[in-house]
């Protein structure tokens, strides 16, 4: 047991959990947290709770964001909008069909800048993007760092990295998995739709990036293992009395039967249905 409390870097970003440690930040407060390229400064938007979750994974926070972090962090952001700002208009007199998606910005003397081989004081600029298929760049890489003036690196993202670094809300109305807990992209197939009786429609089963939603995957087992289950139309006994099945609900292992009394559509739990279609045909018999 111990506490958490969650910062973002940006107005409305992705939230990310930390330990608060000796200090008990409130929301709005500008913090120090631990990133692989040294402290960055980022906003608490969740003051410190006590969680019943194990915290010890969790890293911790490293203090209050003094003036000099404050003023790096300017620093930063400005040129985070100067190199997305060149690289677009780059992009278009070099005529290349990709599309910025996020910039990220390594100052000199940046704690991550010597472990990744540009020398310990050399400033640098990664820039991700998206395109439809490879793209030739080093005329771009080349005319980016005379303008930037710093080593610049740029990788290209997958459709659904893209949308896990940009965020956004899904059709369910809850910011995107990728952007808030998956870590791990598992595959996602279109006969996971079809197990589930979903409509083949893009339109219904895609997700902000354009490919199939992780979250067909969540309940795919349970409709998998619904094998057993009665199928639609099928005659059953129930203890409401005889009908037939219109269909399933494997998340709540049940099944939807129209009886034939009074043409009421009840949910009754698989376990209680028994698929006697003789005895149903012998009580409807003239």
């Amino acid at each position: 047991m111990g506490q958490l409390c969650a910062v973002t870097f940006t107005k409305y970003g992705r939230l990310f959990y930390f330990d608060p440690g000796d200090i008990q930040p409130k929301v709005g407060d500008l913090v120090l947290v631990p990133t692989d390229d040294g402290p960055e400064v980022a906003e608490c938007v969740w003051a410190p709770e006590w969680t019943d979750v194990d915290t010890s994974g969790f890293p911790k926070l490293l203090g209050f964001a003094g003036p000099e972090d404050i003023r790096r962090d300017e620093q930063i952001r400005r040129a985070k909008a100067e190199a997305m700002v060149a690289a677009r208009r780059l992009i278009r007199a070099h005529e290349l069909p990709m599309k910025v998606v996020a910039v990220d910005h390594i100052p000199a003397g940046g704690e991550g800048s010597s472990r990744r081989g540009g020398g310990s004081s050399g400033a640098k600029t990664t820039i991700y993007f998206t395109a439809p298929h490879r793209v030739d760049f080093r005329a771009l890489v080349r005319d980016l760092g005379a303008t930037l003036k710093c080593r610049v690196e740029l990788r290209q993202l997958s459709a659904r990295d893209s949308a896990r670094v940009q965020g956004g809300i899904g059709s369910c109305g809850r910011d995107l998995c990728c952007a808030t807990f998956l870590t791990d992209f598992e595959p996602v197939t279109i006969r996971m739709a079809k197990d589930q009786d979903l409509p083949l429609n893009p339109m219904r089963i895609a997700g902000a990036c354009g490919r199939l939603m992780c979250c067909l995957k969540y309940e795919h087992p349970l409709y998998a293992d619904a094998g057993t289950y009665p199928s639609p139309g099928t005659l059953v006994e129930t203890a409401e009395g005889s009908g037939r099945v219109i269909s399933k609900f494997p998340p709540g292992e049940s099944v939807a039967i129209r009886l034939s009394a009074d043409g009421r559509a009840v949910r009754c739990p698989v376990a209680d249905v028994c698929g006697s279609r003789k005895a149903f045909e012998s009580r409807t018999a003239p």
